[in-house]
């Protein structure tokens, strides 16, 4: 089990990262989310979840221990593997997540990319209980992401989060042309000089899931 990895980002693409750790380039999936705090070149530490396949060993990284673990919950239920639980967490935060199950709240959970009505209904049948109550995490939260001057980076950020989720490129851009519009009239971007990428992100699926 290799629980986290600390070292230098080496490069940074759509769905994941190469961190070099003692002279080793390691690619880990990630997140969009996770992927706004990492930076090429600069030192980073991340929570890791090591998937073990016949034909593969695939390392899923996260800004924190508590999404890790959110994570290797969510595998445990019927249907999901590595990838549609790291599409959950894309779109919810792990307490989000909590809320979405104590409540029943299957029409949030088909929001995600390759969850139906059914597949939520079993999700919340079979993970009720299990991940905890919203809050309940105890250790350090997530790094934040850091500011990103102008609008293009977090549109590039935002665009290749969703390509990545299953989303066309053009209902990408339409998406992140109405959230821009709306966060430039709330002052929070394209003006104000700072966006947080989870935020936007999860503001774009939330247009997209009502398409």
């Amino acid at each position: 089990m290799i629980s986290h990895l600390a070292g230098t980002v080496a490069a940074i693409a759509p769905d994941g990262a190469v961190i070099e750790v003692g002279g080793v380039g390691l690619l880990v999936q990630c997140t969009p989310s996770t992927l706004a705090t990492l930076r090429a070149g600069e030192p980073a530490r991340v929570a890791t979840s090591l998937v073990v396949r016949e034909d593969a060993l695939t390392l899923y990284g996260f800004a924190a221990e508590d999404e890790r673990d959110v994570f290797e919950l969510l595998q445990t239920a019927s249907g999901v593997g590595p990838r549609l639980a790291l599409a959950m967490l894309a779109v919810f935060t792990p307490d989000d997540l909590r809320r979405a199950i104590a409540a029943e709240d299957v029409t949030a959970l088909t929001r995600v990319p390759g969850i139906g009505r059914k597949g939520a209904q079993r999700i919340v049948l079979e993970l009720a209980g299990r991940l905890g109550a919203p809050g309940s995490w105890a250790g350090p939260g997530p790094a934040a992401a850091a500011p990103l001057p102008g609008a293009e980076p977090w549109r590039e950020q935002v665009r290749a989060g969703l390509v990545s989720l299953g989303w066309q490129p053009r209902e990408a851009d339409q998406a992140i042309a109405a959230v821009a519009a709306e966060a430039a009239a709330d002052g929070d971007a394209d003006g104000a000089g700072s966006v947080d990428v989870a935020v936007m992100l999860r503001s774009a699926l939330r247009k997209l899931s009502r398409v």
